[in-house]
């Protein structure tokens, strides 16, 4: 048995949704409640007759007793007055959000507060009540900006008043808020920046948790020619607009629409349904203008002749919180719909004027919105006639297509704009402006400032060898200042990994450049290498000066700590490359070691003691393992920390790696040490053997140190078994050093000797190649 879908409305819009769902081989039988003269003539459908009115229980009775698969509200005010609810509570699934959901498009006031709480590029704005008339006008006349003046509540679309000056607004609000214009829509006034530039709409499928756009559309609201005139529901649209070119589309869904879908699902009310978003692409990027809960009108009746994809198929998905497991695509093609209208709209007009439609050319559809049959005639019933929509491929192409149609319908009083698609077109008239390389995305003025405030931070790891001076093309290190006899020079590099996301959503950025600088210089250390010089990389999306010098601030104390200079560094600015906000790190650290003294030696013998220098916590191994630990335990890392409530659980994953040079360079330099690992990614069990010789092996005894409570918190919330955390994490060791049985007492006394790290004795060397776990169920008892 094939899906029952019931569809709610009568427009434009519920014939284009009605006939695309015809297609699918997924459709047995569609309803469309009450519907028009075209959807009374689409395959597989059946129009009825049933009140559209709360609590709906005629049409869930239907929908129970006909064994309805989906619900698809097609206007806004069924899904404002909650009549998700009511099909739900008999197990009818509603393409659609809840009431709640809904209140994004039933309350600007509403709306507008959720952008300000999820930083979702929008205009200034501020909320009155009607009480608060004075408080308006005021704002109004020192706000400092061009305003624009919207009802909060539903108005059919006609809510929204643009002044021309102080005078019009305060005359604006006084129709609102005094005259109630608007009626009970305008009992809250949202009063809002007017904001500048072409203006799209993105209409997005969402299951709650996926969320995937269409192509972006350009309507036309006013009634006439060149945008003259009073608003309408629509008098066209077209698809997709040029000016939503892939990068806007991809700031698009990066900035507003997976924060908006993210943002309601964390607030408790996840849309299922279709996000319409109205957006202006002004200078700073798109903004957005506001939402709508549904399938716009006309936008539906392009885009649906621009869907590659079974329709049906992508409903259910969403109702069912699966839509990532659907593809969702559209032909490489334009579509534009043309609206006509009844003579006088959006004025008074009359109904009931017969309509005739002669030979249509291939490639259009006709959408009927106001129509109804009478007598067997199709006559007109509203003020949108229909929706004349034509695909091609070019965007000329289907303007042309759709004309013609038009010119093969007639009723009396009908009129339409001949001017569709104006600013496409003559926008592709004009030679585009010579592009800087700000355009792409790229600031060159955020990089200079960055190299000015970072400055300081890079003076301070002057050490001989180097003055730590960046600007130049390269760093300069003077290798005979460091009084080596006979050097052998040791690179390393490394980076942060997935840690950086933690310190992304904590707000913490200095710790991750102390981590970049230790993943290297332990590494140089563990060679008996002295670090001499340090260089970074940081890339981004868009640069943030700020951020990023607080990452150059960490790297500086990290230098500092480890003695090493900082002495160049690269910042690569890479629109599309990270998501904005992101940014990554590498790092690239020299070192030298006098040749008699590189680790590890060649006489490493089984009976050799290791010895574990405690690690600070985590360091920056397993962040995979272990955000996906913190997401099962019901935790953020905004929580208390479970074993240190004096801070967050997200700061304490942050506490940076430790960098063991001050406290065993002078060990190593005194011949004591016969070989190190860093305890990093692979833990005791893949790292300790990288420094043995090949035949020999050792044995770590867990039971010699005590288990710090973050790695408990991980085994017990991740059910990770004490092997895989010994090959894992570093588990409290982050060096282990190897020396002769009778060197033990000397070389501790060395390694205390300015520090009060944790040292214990770990192990030993062994005859048996591998690493030998022992007494691991300590970890789990103790």
């Amino acid at each position: 048995m094939g899906a029952k879908i019931l569809v709610l409305g009568s427009g434009g819009r519920e014939h284009a949704l009605s006939w695309k769902l015809a297609q699918s081989d997924l459709v047995e039988h569609i309803y469309v409640c009450p519907g028009n003269g075209g959807t009374a003539a689409n395959p597989k459908t059946t129009n009825l007759s049933l009140p559209l009115t709360p609590p709906y229980q005629e049409l869930v009775c239907f929908a129970v007793q006909n064994e309805v698969s989906l619900v698809l509200p097609g206007p806004e005010e069924p899904l404002v007055l909650g009549v998700e609810k009511h099909f739900r509570k008999v197990g009818v699934p509603v393409f659609g959000p809840s009431e709640l959901a809904a209140r994004m498009e039933g309350s600007k006031a509403f709306s507008k507060e959720f952008m300000q709480r999820h930083g979702i590029p929008t205009a200034k704005f501020r909320t009155f009540s009607s009480g608060q008339i004075d408080d308006a006008i005021d704002y109004v006349r020192n706000c400092g900006f061009r305003v624009v003046l919207k009802a909060s509540g539903l108005a059919a679309g006609k809510g929204v008043l643009i002044p021309g000056s102080v005078d019009e607004a305060v005359e604006g609000l006084q129709q609102i808020m005094v005259a109630n214009v608007f009626g009970a829509a305008g009992d809250q006034v949202v009063i809002e920046e007017l904001l500048e530039g072409p203006e799209i709409s993105v209409l997005a499928f969402s299951d709650g948790y996926t969320v995937v756009p269409l192509p972006a559309a350009q309507d036309h609201k006013r009634i006439g020619e060149g945008d003259t005139g009073p608003n309408t529901g629509g008098m066209g649209a077209y698809a997709p607009a040029p000016v939503a070119n892939p990068v806007v589309m991809d700031r698009i869904v990066r900035e507003t629409l997976r924060p908006t879908i993210d943002g309601m699902r964390k607030e408790g009310f996840p849309f299922v349904g279709l996000l319409f978003t109205g957006f202006m692409l002004t200078d700073s990027g798109p903004k957005v203008l506001e939402y709508n809960v549904r399938f716009g009108d006309p936008e539906t009746e392009a885009l649906m002749l621009l869907l590659d994809a079974d329709l049906a198929a992508i409903l259910l998905a969403c109702a069912e919180r699966r839509l990532d497991s659907v593809q969702i695509s559209a032909h490489r093609a334009f579509s534009v719909s043309v609206v006509l209208v009844s003579g006088g709209y959006p004025g008074p007009y009359l109904k009931g004027k017969q309509i005739e439609i002669g030979d249509i050319p291939s490639g259009v559809v006709v959408f009927q919105c106001g129509t109804v049959l009478k007598d067997n005639h199709l006559v007109t019933s509203g003020g949108r006639v229909m929706a004349v929509t034509a695909t091609a491929p070019t965007l000329e192409e289907a303007l042309a297509l759709a004309y013609t149609a038009c010119d093969k319908i007639s009723f009396e009083g009908m009129a339409y704009r001949r001017d569709i698609a104006h600013r496409a077109l003559a926008a592709s008239k004009h030679t585009a402006k010579g592009l800087t390389y700000a355009d792409a995305g790229v600031s060159v003025d955020a990089g200079n400032a960055l190299v000015t405030a970072i400055k300081p931070y890079v003076h301070s790891t002057r050490r001989p060898g180097s003055d730590a001076e960046i600007g130049g093309f390269g760093g300069i290190f003077d290798l005979k200042a460091t009084g080596y006899d006979d050097p052998v020079l040791v690179a390393g590099t490394d980076g942060v990994g997935t840690k950086l996301h933690i310190a992304i959503e904590v707000g913490l950025h200095d710790t991750v450049g102390i981590d970049l600088v230790a993943m290297s210089v332990n590494d140089l250390l563990v060679q008996g290498a002295e670090p001499l010089l340090f260089l970074d990389y940081y890339g981004c999306s868009k640069l943030d000066v700020t951020t990023a010098a607080e990452v150059v601030k960490g790297i500086a104390q990290g230098c500092q700590e480890a003695g090493c200079a900082l002495i160049g560094g690269e910042t690569a600015e890479m629109p599309g490359m990270y998501r904005e906000g992101d940014y990554d790190l590498a790092g690239f650290a020299v070192g030298a070691v006098e040749r008699h003294l590189i680790l590890p030696r060649q006489d490493i013998a089984p009976g050799d003691v290791l010895l574990g220098i405690a690690s600070s916590g985590l360091h920056s191994n397993g962040f995979s393992l272990v955000r996906k630990i913190v997401s099962l335990s019901g935790l953020s890392y905004s929580s208390p920390c479970p074993w240190d409530e004096n801070i967050s659980l997200g700061k304490h994953l942050l506490e940076p790696t430790r960098i063991y040079v001050k406290q065993v360079l002078p060990a190593a330099k005194a011949g004591v040490l016969k070989g190190m690992s860093h305890i990093t990614g692979g833990g005791f069990i893949e790292n300790i053997p990288r420094v043995l010789p090949q035949a020999l092996g050792c044995y770590i005894d867990a039971s010699a140190w005590p288990l710090p409570p973050v790695f408990r918190f991980l085994m017990q919330h991740g059910g990770v078994e004490p092997l895989q955390m010994a090959r894992t994490f570093n588990n409290g060791i982050g060096l282990i050093v190897i020396v002769d049985k009778d060197q033990v007492e000397k070389t501790l006394d060395l390694l205390h000797q300015d520090s009060n790290v944790p040292i214990y004795k770990v192990g030993e060397v062994t005859e048996k190649s591998g690493v030998e776990m022992r007494n691991l169920k300590y970890w789990a008892t103790h």
